[in-house]
């Protein structure tokens, strides 16, 4: 048996989290809403033309709108991360015991002798006190912390490299072939996806290209036929 040496740095997958939520949700909403809403045009027999450039729209008002909603949401929870961390700054400066028993009964609630968790507390609020509170009272750490911007670009991206797909089928399918070679670019692309994500991730493979190509065909159904019931009618 070989001996594993007594500290090896490792890289977890949760580190990926802030960029992989992103991602995954961009390349994903781009994909589902630019093939549907093509597919829902085209059911309305409309041109070539008027197809593309409603999936063209569709392309930079989701990227806008998936950058938009990424930065406001994780602005929200950074504010709410600052308000935090400015509370526990002023509890730190005004009532330092305090702080330090509520330090050593977080370490006591979670398995730590009383004795060694105090010794703990301390050490760590000599080192960090701030730091100390954010990981261990209030759960914020470099991993997990909140970067508006970056959610905001990754989304934003992820969503235009998924629309580029079922676009790119609609300039080069036959016109009376367009909706079923979209549907299938949109699957396989669902499914790739799907895959990249459960990897970068860690997840179950079968499971994320199950749950992606579901809603993707629901949506892409949805859409035709109401592309098909409004077209008809008018």
């Amino acid at each position: 048996m070989i001996d594993r040496p007594a500290y090896v740095p490792e890289r977890h997958l949760v580190t990926r989290i802030g960029w992989l939520r992103a991602a995954v949700l961009g390349a994903n909403d781009g994909v589902v809403s630019t093939a549907s809403l093509v597919i829902g045009v085209a059911a309305a027999h409309a041109v070539r033309g008027d197809i593309l450039l409603a999936g063209a729209a569709g392309l930079s008002a989701g990227a806008m709108a998936m950058a938009a909603g990424e930065y406001v949401s994780v602005s929200s929870q950074s504010d709410t991360e600052k308000a935090d961390l400015a509370r526990e700054t002023s509890e730190l400066a005004s009532y330092p015991a305090a702080e330090l028993a509520e330090l050593t009964a977080i370490y006591v609630a979670r398995g730590v002798a009383p004795d060694l968790a105090r010794q703990v507390a301390v050490q760590l609020t000599a080192k960090d006190a701030l730091g100390a509170h954010a990981r261990d009272e209030l759960g914020i750490s470099d991993v997990s912390t909140a970067r508006p911007i970056q959610a905001a670009v990754a989304s934003a991206a992820a969503f235009t490299t998924g629309a580029l797909a079922p676009l790119a089928a609609v300039v080069i399918a036959p016109l009376a072939l367009l909706t079923p070679v979209v549907a299938i670019v949109a699957l396989v692309s669902l499914i790739l996806l799907g895959v990249a994500g459960a990897r970068a991730g860690g997840a179950p493979i079968l499971k994320a290209v199950m749950r992606v190509t579901f809603w993707g065909v629901l949506a892409m159904v949805t859409t035709a036929g109401i592309g098909r019931l409004f077209g008809t009618v008018v």
